[in-house]
């Protein structure tokens, strides 16, 4: 009975974990502060578990990395005379680095993970560096604070975030092999983490909601524009993918984001509704993963895809 029950929460963990975050907000939203450690302990669960000898940036990486923060700033330009927190949620969601659970749907439909992880890297090396240099323009933290100042500030908090975690796993796998192995051991870990900082980030979610709210027509406006650019980027990701024969790890690097991330810089950073967005993306995203998961089963089934061969 307890492994059905088991078995359940982990094939429902987005839904519960939403639902729980939009039903408890008043008692989750205390949990906030916990959101930074959650994320750099993902992360370095998730790089203790990689090869190093795998980590290859090839130009597919870095043309997807283009679109990363170029489009991030194409999609602010576009969208701010009509809307401008509809704006700072698309840039958002196209600026967040690629998810640290992207690489095991990336496998599952026959891509390549081990580029999917590579990018995954290298995303987060441009978020960290770019956010910091985007952010004071998009969203100024204050009249009276400068860009530069507003650069340091930001860089102090987003950089160790997305760079530590890697720098740690390789001083852990160099320097105590015993201990990396140890945290090998807790992949499953990082699953059940990422439910936990899904359900604090809803909490935020909702709490912006009821506390900041706007009119209607804004929160519509936001989702929407989450959802033009989630599928832009995955169609876009795809479209580089194939010139390079990896039309799947493509995709995924470019749509599938660190939403909890994401989240979290709209909260600390941006306009706090903005992180609507963020969290509308979660929604539109695992939509896109769960039809294409589904299409991948039906042709496994059919004989038209072999499910062992992969893109390299």
């Amino acid at each position: 009975m307890l492994a059905v029950l088991l078995r359940f929460v982990k094939n429902w963990t987005l839904p519960l974990a939403m639902l729980a975050g939009g039903i408890g907000y008043p008692v989750f939203i205390h949990l906030s502060f916990l959101t930074p450690y959650l994320i750099f302990t993902m992360l370095l669960l998730t790089f203790c578990k990689v090869p190093f000898g795998d980590l290859r940036f090839k130009p597919v990486h870095f043309w997807l990395l283009l679109v990363q923060i170029g489009g991030a700033v194409l999609v602010y330009l576009l969208l701010k005379p009509l809307n401008i927190f509809a704006a700072e949620g698309a840039f958002i969601c196209v600026i967040a680095p690629t998810a640290t659970a992207a690489a095991v749907i990336t496998d599952k439909l026959g891509g390549s993970a081990a580029s999917l992880t590579s990018y995954t890297l290298l995303g987060n090396v441009g978020t960290a560096i770019a956010a910091p240099l985007l952010f004071p323009l998009v969203h100024p933290l204050g009249h009276d604070i400068g860009f530069w100042i507003s650069f340091f500030i930001i860089l102090k908090k987003v950089f160790p975030l997305l760079i530590c975690p890697f720098v740690a796993a390789m001083i852990l796998r160099r320097f105590l092999p015993a201990v990396h192995k140890q945290l090998t051991r807790y992949n499953e870990t990082a699953f059940y983490l990422w439910a936990v900082a899904l359900i604090v980030v809803m909490a935020q979610t909702v709490n912006t909601l009821v506390t900041e709210p706007e009119d209607g027509m804004t929160e519509i406006w936001i989702a929407l524009a989450a959802m033009i650019v989630c599928c832009l980027q995955f169609f876009i990701g795809k479209r580089i993918g194939s010139r390079y024969r990896e039309r799947i790890s493509g995709g995924q690097s470019l749509g599938q984001k660190n939403t909890i991330l994401a989240i979290w810089m709209a909260h600390v950073y941006m306009s706090p509704i903005s992180a609507i967005g963020a969290g509308s993306y979660v929604v539109w995203q695992n939509i896109i993963n769960s039809w294409q998961l589904w299409k991948q089963r039906k042709n496994e089934e059919a004989g038209l895809v072999d499910p062992h061969k992969k893109e390299t």
